[in-house]
């Protein structure tokens, strides 16, 4: 819907582009030829519905040299998507229709409507029984018909239709093909592509009067539960499964992964086991019991991968427990290093009865990267034990349960204007009864429901959503939770051979959407409300922040397949929100991808339902991000605004480097030229610990001991600090014609009214230096700027910012390094608004 039309004038446009051969070659064009349908049978129909054409049903020539124009959306993750025995027709009103088959059973099918025949609308999911519901009674099955295309013999079904139809489906892929070949330009194709070039010259200048308002909100952090982000890395406990919770086959990459994983004991004389008998509350419903014969065993917990414990610092030690048989006992409690040394060490009591909390701070002698915990039974008994946990006095603004001091601190130096949590799809979750829960995550510890996350691993919810409430508060940053759709991620939600609920992504039912919907509600009271008049709100405040958190923003679904199982339930929701807290800014999504059906499908509901803010997410390679620094300029400005709420700019092997730095550097750049649309945006994911990184490129890698930021990183820190909310369009002059230098130099002029600063942002994404010419706004004369520059090789990923201090006027010459970032801030002494 944004940007079809975009591609139907290319497609007309006869020259643009290369057209298929056997296409290009008609001469005398003919009135109608045969189209022959069909999905390959070796892949089993995974590359989705093409097409061939003949001009007497004897010779065949394919369309697209194969490509596909609709693939099949139903099943989990890649090989079970399949589409097979494809159906096409057009019904008296031009609309073609696909019926396929799901599985080959001839029992499950799947149908998509098209004007066009290159976008589609939803699909839908159906059994035979269900047929009449999807497809008139009139739909006779065509007969299979097997032909010979590109040496191959394919079958599918064959119908007259106008040479015209063929001819637009071949330009529309010949499109994608250039489009693809720009795409995948890459800078180590820059020695020849850019062979002889010379230092290019650029004059820019800034006209007076034309500034506008743009977002002040526009660069911030999305965080997720992936690599291990939260348990292990931002959440500063140092214990792992203290709560005896790990379930098996929760993590399939570890064998051995269970209630006592990461837990053994030392010594003889002492068994541990797992019980579940009269636990601390229901929703942690394991712990361990200890039977000691004799003392002189331990406990051993090693942690994620050991414990960073630092010389001269604190560390808090608590444990709920209690002694079965009527008698009390002792613990001594140690940190040890590698070789055996007590590097701090307490007794502490466990009484007899009830579960009781204790705790103790332990001071390290010593320092080590590998520390481990041990608890030593003084006495025999019967010992049951639960949330073991130690965690570092020393955290992020010092809150009790808080955050690695380092890992937070990297992050709040981005200046991120707002915060994404708790994830994307672990959002959504993997199946129904994976959807993340914000009630299971809030108050006491002992009582949090942990879960299996989607990323194949544990979530303890120690970190929840008044942690993350108060990481947004400690940084001044707006939080913006986002909540399942009512239905969980259409990967994972699927069971094949099974369709729920008429597509596969299943989705709460109807009948328990109310609840589900007043959970929503419940969340901006937990966040907003009164305690003195609300229950959720009261929650808040015993938790230590009686003041509301100030929520504005609310994400509904992550990109979502959207499907009628979808829209129902989020038109639910979103009407509900808007008719109880109108105040609230709720964002919706639009899939997964920069076009295609669910984009298309959610900006259609979107401007339905008039949704205030849409959150658009895409990865893809520096090319792209090169060739469509004009994607937003389209875009219609009275409608909603968009959240590019995940992006980031891939290449082969996934590294983050500075070739990827400046392709977003330069995409942002247009980002701030149309941030009157683009309210807010957030690189993803965001953090990844090394040896459990899942998904690659991430903005900062850690480990135990050590914060790794990247070339990205640095990107988004100096957008981040230097942001602006006043754009200053600028005219910008090339003396080199050519495309592929000209989209490789972009310019950025904002003004923040806070400080009055004047901000200039240019990339350079040439391997030879820019020489610029500025001619900025009047009252720039004799001030002075910071200059910071983010430049290297394009391979290169240990870089830094090089900053320095010079005087500037309104006349500024500079030179633009070779693959490189430069960010001028020219101080507001001078400098005026115009």
């Amino acid at each position: 819907m944004k940007h079809l039309a975009c591609i139907a004038v290319l497609c007309a446009c006869a020259g643009t582009f290369p057209v298929s051969a056997h296409v290009g070659e008609i001469m005398n064009e003919p009135d109608s030829v045969y189209l022959f349908s069909y999905a390959t049978v070796p892949d089993a129909g995974r590359s989705g519905l093409k097409f061939a054409w003949s001009p007497d049903g004897e010779k065949w020539f394919s369309v697209g040299n194969g490509y596909a124009y609709v693939k099949c959306d139903y099943a989990a993750w890649g090989a079970e998507k399949r589409m097979v025995d494809p159906e096409l027709r057009r019904d008296s009103e031009g609309t073609w229709h696909c019926i396929w088959q799901l599985n080959g059973n001839g029992k499950e099918f799947a149908h998509a409507a098209s004007e066009d025949l290159l976008s589609w609308k939803r699909q839908t999911y159906f059994t035979d029984d269900q047929f009449g519901r999807y497809v008139s009674d009139g739909w006779t099955k065509f007969p299979q018909k097997t032909v010979l295309v590109d040496g191959s013999s394919e079958s599918g079904t064959v119908q007259k239709v106008a040479w015209s139809d063929v001819e637009r489906l071949s330009m529309f892929a010949d499109h994608r093909a250039y489009r693809a070949r720009l795409h995948d330009e890459r800078a180590e194709q820059d020695g020849t592509r850019f062979a002889g070039l010379q230092p290019v010259n650029l004059k820019v200048k800034v006209p007076e009067g034309q500034a506008k308002p743009i977002s002040d909100k526009l660069i911030g952090v999305f965080f997720e539960d992936i690599n291990y982000g939260a348990d292990g890395g931002l959440y500063a406990e140092l214990v792992q499964n203290r709560d005896f919770e790990y379930v098996a086959g929760e993590n399939g990459r570890v064998k051995d992964w269970g209630p006592v994983y990461a837990w053994s004991v030392e010594g003889a004389g002492m068994q541990m086991s797992v019980k579940s008998e009269r636990p601390i509350h229901e929703n942690n419903s394991h712990y361990l019991a200890l039977d000691v014969e004799h003392a002189g065993a331990s406990l051993v917990n090693s942690g994620f991968d050991g414990m960073v414990i630092k010389e001269g610092e604190k560390y808090d030690f608590s444990f709920f427990g209690r002694m079965q048989g009527g008698k009390s006992g002792k613990l001594r409690v140690c940190l040890r290093d590698e070789s055996g040394n007590v590097l701090a060490d307490k007794t502490v009591s466990v009484s007899s009865g009830g579960w009781k909390k204790k705790s103790a701070v332990l001071r390290a002698e010593a320092s080590s990267d590998k520390a481990v915990l041990t608890l030593s039974p003084l006495a025999e008994g019967s010992y049951e034990l639960d949330m073991v946990s130690l965690f570092p006095q020393n955290t992020f603004k010092g809150h009790k349960n808080g955050l690695r001091a380092d890992l937070a601190q990297a992050i709040a130096d981005l200046h991120p204007r707002f915060v994404r949590f708790p994830g994307g799809c672990a959002s959504h979750g993997q199946g129904l009864e994976n959807i993340y829960r914000w009630k299971n995550t809030v108050g006491p510890l002992e009582s949090r429901k942990p879960m299996k996350n989607i990323w194949g691993y544990h979530q303890t919810m120690g970190l929840g959503y008044f942690e993350y409430f108060q990481f947004c508060e400690d940084m001044g940053a707006e939080p913006l939770p986002v909540l399942a759709a009512g239905v969980p991620c259409q990967n994972s939600a699927c069971i094949p051979g099974k369709l729920l609920g008429g597509g596969q992504q299943g989705g709460i039912p109807m009948d328990e959407m109310d609840e589900y919907v007043q959970d929503i509600l419940d969340l901006i009271d937990y966040a907003n409300a009164d305690p003195k008049n609300n229950k959720w709100a009261k929650m808040r405040a015993e938790a230590g922040h009686p003041e509301p958190f100030g929520l504005k923003y609310i994400g509904i679904g992550n990109e979502d397949q959207i499907t009628d199982v979808f829209e129902e339930r989020f038109a639910m929701i979103y009407k509900a929100i808007k008719e109880k807290h109108p105040e609230i800014t709720v964002i919706g999504t639009v899939g997964p991808f920069y076009e295609g059906t669910d984009y298309e499908e959610g900006w259609d509901l979107a401007d339905r339902l008039k949704l205030p803010m849409v959150d658009e997410h895409y990865y893809n390679t520096p090319g792209w991000f090169i060739y469509n620094q004009n994607y937003y300029d389209g875009y219609d400005r009275s409608g909603s605004k968009v959240y590019l709420g995940e992006y980031a700019a891939h290449l082969p092997g996934r590294p983050n480097n500075i070739e990827t730095a400046l392709a977003e550097a330069l995409y942002l750049t247009a980002v701030e030229r149309n941030g009157d649309i683009v309210r807010m945006t957030s690189y993803a994911p965001l953090l990844a610990k090394e040896g459990y990184t899942q998904w690659n490129p991430d903005l900062i890698y850690f480990n135990n001991r050590e914060v790794k930021p990247t070339a990205g990183y640095y990107t988004q820190l100096l957008f981040g600090q230097n942001a602006g909310d006043t754009y200053l369009p600028v005219e910008c002059a090339v003396d080199n014609q050519r495309e592929d230098v000209r989209e490789r130099i972009a310019t950025s002029v904002v003004r923040d009214s806070r400080t009055g600063d004047l901000i200039v942002k240019m990339v350079n994404l040439l391997p030879v230096p820019v020489k610029a010419d500025l001619d900025l706004p009047f009252g720039t004369s004799d001030s002075s700027a910071s200059l910071h520059v983010l430049s290297g090789k394009p391979a290169d990923k240990n870089v830094k910012p090089v900053s320095s201090s010079l005087a500037v006027g309104e006349d500024l010459a500079y030179e633009m390094p070779a693959y490189s970032l430069s960010v001028f801030r020219i101080s507001s002494d001078s400098s005026n608004n115009r």
